[in-house]
């Protein structure tokens, strides 16, 4: 992108509202951490914190008369003045009023399960409640987070009193108890995506404190969701703004955060209902439990094969174990009947996981293959080689199908993972044999090609047999090549 667009791209940054600008510059820092688009993510990133905090220095105060030097007071609330209007500008203020939102945030833009709030909505409620939802309660909030720091009681009690005006206006609007022309003032308040988090938006923001005392009686993590961690977990959550069904989804999120294996927030449901039977369980209030747990099962499928598409294996044995924990505790700990809406999504969650990882496993042994395949000497042409970067490809795909076989039989990938980890490892140690007799002989050009592929076998040999198998492969080489050089010399 030349220097003139990178300009006109400043100057539509520079248009944009401070608070617009603030949310932009999350999201993008986010697609860094995920890795997705991350050049593009970095330009725009640049070209934002050059219009948001730009690079120039502020203009020296004007110089004090001789006859009347300044006084340090005056001199400190002008430093002062400008980094509290900075915070402000910066997006301060919505984060600091929808804090109580944030366990809840979901980057999503699609279908949301219970307990879930879309960050991108948040922009338009707080816009609209600057132009008629809580106008008089935003503009003490904004003057508070000008004058005062941001932790001061002052902007603590202003952001209250915003967050209870707020979740007042929106309850007119999407409440029970709604009137009026509801669709024409929802309609100036966002899209249908926005409208449809108003209610929840609401209700979280009327119930903080309720949710802050279930935060401070939660332990840091629960590793284990035993019988006393339950008893424990119910008597936190025992709280009635907390039990009714639009509340207690969120509640049980915040119970999920501090589980090291949230799919347990499913033996709550159980215990509540004394019973495993997926209809008695359903019953309960508590059921909703296990459609959260499902939920959060298929979207981890999902990204799953989002990181397999990408190609990013590094934490995919992460992943697996918590896919295959959660299918096989919801198997095992809920009598589900195939025919029922949660056995239809368990059964659903599998075959994703099992398509996307068959696809992947089945690829493998074909490019181990391209690899490793000799050639006659003729075929090679002068300075070939073997990609190193393919062949870390491999081997982290090789890899990959080892870790599989660890949880093959709950992800329904038995069968293909076996078999192609058998093909492998036969293959394999039958080509570094070949290959490494193949140093023996044929000329210096096919011979540098060569030793390339007796690099990536012996790569290949440490992922499927370990360490020794692939320092006693790479000892052959070395004695056949050094062969090769004393009969050449001999020669």
């Amino acid at each position: 992108m030349g220097q003139t667009a990178h300009e006109r791209l400043r100057e539509y940054l520079g248009q944009l509202p401070p608070n617009a600008q603030s949310l932009l510059m999350r999201e993008f820092e986010r697609a860094i951490e995920r890795g997705q688009d991350v050049a593009v993510a970095t330009l725009v990133l640049e070209q934002l914190r050059k219009v948001v905090r730009p690079a120039a220095p502020a203009a020296p105060a004007a110089p004090a008369p001789a006859a009347e030097p300044v006084r340090p007071p005056p001199a400190i609330e002008v430093a002062r003045a400008p980094a509290r209007e900075d915070r402000r500008q910066s997006g301060d203020g919505p984060r600091r009023l929808f804090r109580p939102l944030e366990p809840f945030l979901t980057d999503s833009t699609g279908p949301l399960r219970p307990g879930q709030i879309r960050r991108a909505s948040l922009l338009a409620v707080w816009q609209w409640l600057g132009r008629e939802g809580a106008p008089e309660r935003y503009a003490e909030f904004e003057a508070a987070m000008s004058t005062a720091s941001d932790g001061s009681r002052e902007v603590e009690m202003a952001a209250r009193k915003l967050q209870l005006a707020a979740a007042e206006a929106l309850m007119k609007l999407v409440g029970p108890n709604a009137t009026g022309d509801r669709q024409r003032a929802l309609a100036r308040i966002g899209a249908p995506s926005v409208i449809e988090d108003l209610l929840p938006i609401a209700l979280v923001l009327q119930n903080r404190e309720a949710l802050d005392g279930l935060n401070g009686r939660l332990p840091g993590i629960i590793r284990v969701l035993g019988d006393s961690q339950i008893a424990s977990v119910s008597d936190a959550i025992n709280v009635p703004s907390l039990q009714t069904p639009l509340m207690l989804p969120f509640a049980l999120s915040l119970v999920m955060q501090r589980l090291a294996s949230p799919w347990q927030i499913i033996r709550l449901a159980i215990k509540i209902a004394a019973s495993d039977d997926e209809i008695r369980v359903a019953a309960t209030p508590f059921g909703i439990a296990v459609t959260i747990a499902l939920n959060d099962l298929a979207n981890l499928a999902s990204l799953l094969r989002a990181d397999i598409r990408r190609g990013h294996f590094a934490n995919l044995g992460d992943t697996l174990k918590s896919l295959h924990d959660g299918v096989r505790g919801l198997r095992t700990e809920l009598d589900l009947r195939s025919e029922s809406t949660w056995g239809k999504q368990l059964t659903a969650i599998r075959a994703d996981i099992s398509n996307a990882l068959q696809s992947e496993i089945d690829s493998v042994p074909g490019r181990a293959r391209r690899i490793l395949r000799q050639r006659a000497d003729k075929d090679i042409p002068a300075g070939a080689g073997v990609d190193a970067g393919e062949v870390e490809e491999v081997a982290a795909l090789i890899e990959f199908v080892a870790v599989c076989r660890n949880y093959a039989s709950e992800l329904a990938i038995n069968e293909v993972t076996l078999r192609t980890y058998t093909d492998l490892q036969q293959y394999v140690e039958k080509a570094t044999e070949a290959l490494v007799q193949s140093l023996r002989s044929g000329d210096a050009r096919a011979r540098a090609y060569r030793q390339s592929q007796v690099s990536a076998a012996i790569r290949f040999c440490h992922v499927l047999f370990g360490n020794d198998y692939a320092q006693l492969m790479s000892r052959s080489a070395e004695n056949a090549l050094n062969g090769e050089r004393k009969s050449s010399r001999a020669g």
